[in-house]
Parts: C-alpha cells; structure tokens; sequence
C-alpha cells in the first residue's frame, strides 16, 4: 500500500460543532503535518437567541455572516486549512440525495485519508444530553457515512461527478464523534488551549457564559482522558474501510 496523504476532513453540520468535538484533534493533526479541511454544511442561520422575535430574512442574514466569520477565526486559531459552507438550510437539513452529492463531491476533490463526522445515533448511556444530538448533527452524519461508502468510492454513483473530472476516491479511516461505542480516542493535552481559543471565536454562541462552558468542555476532556490514559482526550468510534 502507498503511503496515506495526510490529509483529513471534517464535515459537521453547524460552526463551532467541530470545535467542540474534535478542536483538540484537528489542532493536533494540524500540528504534525496534517492538512486538514472542516466543512459546515447548514448555513448557520438558525442560531439566534431561542427566544428571538426577530426571526426574519435580514436577521437570519445577519446570523450567517456573523457565524461564518467566526468559524473562519476559529479555523485559523487551530491551524486547519481551509473550511467550506455547503448552506443548506439551518434547522431543515435532511440526509438528502442531493446533500449526499455534495460531500461526495468533496471527497473526491479534497480526496482525505482521515474523515470525521458527527454520529448518525443517539447514545442512551451514561448523562444523556439531548443537545449533543441536534436533529442537524444526525443527518449530517448519515449523510457523511452513506458518502464515503459506497458513494465516493463507487463510479456508478453519481456519474455526473465524473463528468466533473471528479473519480472514485476511497477514504481509509472514519472518526465518529458522539458515538454510542467508543473505541478510540486522541491525546489533546498539548492541544487543550488551541482548543479553546477555538471556541473562544464562537461569541455569539459562547458568551457571556464562556467560562462555565470550557469548565464543562474540560471535565469531559478529563473524564475521557482517565479512560484512555492521558490527561486530557477526545474520543471516537474509529473504523477502516479496507
């Protein structure tokens, strides 16, 4: 087998989800060489205050721009390459076809050895928090899982990407973040602190209750880094596809 390019994506549904979930890692990998992409795939426009009366156009505008160029610094703090906004609607996203051809699309450009993604399951174990699994972040895992196998991999899906120029690209690991089984996880103490200026971009989101919240970051960090043998970690469900 050829050398694997260290290259990696990693597709998530809203701005700041990457940072909380793999912040540590992408840093990490960003650190030893790895070229690593994030792509948003809602265009964030749905995440104004929960009580808002301003729900409008303008106002959901207002939200995109202010959220995109947040992710833009947060990608920048932790090293990541590149970060690409597929906008489909914040709230409505569903694992469609049409969805589907996006991210295949962009595995056979950006053609990654590594891919991360949000779970496609609820995991019941455990404190169960119901806003580690957004309805956005389900879809966007099944429709991440179900792009890069079969469909990055096979040309008789989507044979219109061939007529792009884009072939059959085989993605060789999957990380799975959120995951009901857990199987592996990646030493982020020397990341910790990218992490969270990472986050700390996310203003619109995160303030002004930052500080409780990288508290609550920190001790899950802690909690899977006992586990694991580090002193601070993220976890994952990794698997190979051969």
């Amino acid at each position: 087998m050829t050398e694997p390019q260290k290259t990696a994506l990693v597709i998530v549904a809203h701005p700041d989800d990457a940072e909380f979930g793999c912040g540590g890692t992408a840093a990490a990998w960003a650190a030893e060489g790895w070229e690593v992409t994030f792509v948003i795939c809602t265009d964030a426009s749905g995440g104004g205050a929960d009580d808002a009366s301003d729900v409008s156009a303008d106002a959901r505008r207002t939200i995109t721009e202010t959220r995109k160029a947040e992710q833009r610094a947060a990608t920048r703090i932790l090293g990541v390459h590149d970060v690409v906004f597929l906008d489909h609607p914040d709230g409505r996203i569903v694992p469609s076809i049409d969805l589907r051809r996006d991210i295949v699309r962009l595995l056979r450009t950006v053609k990654p050895t590594r891919l991360v993604c949000q779970s496609p399951d609820r995991s019941w174990d455990g404190e169960y928090r119901i806003g580690r699994y957004h309805p956005d972040h389900l879809a966007v895992g099944t429709a991440v899982i179900s792009a890069m196998y079969p469909a990055s991999q096979n040309s008789w899906d989507f044979p219109e990407l061939l007529a792009e120029g884009l072939l059959p690209h085989k993605v060789r690991e999957l990380y799975v973040m959120g995951a009901p089984t857990i199987n592996f996880a990646v030493d982020i103490t020397a990341s910790w602190d990218t992490k969270v200026e990472g986050l700390r971009a996310h203003a619109s989101q995160l303030a002004p209750q930052f500080d409780e919240i990288i508290a609550r970051v920190r001790e899950w960090a802690v909690d899977n880094g006992k586990l694991h043998g580090f002193d601070l970690a993220e976890v994952f469900h990794r698997t190979y596809n051969y």
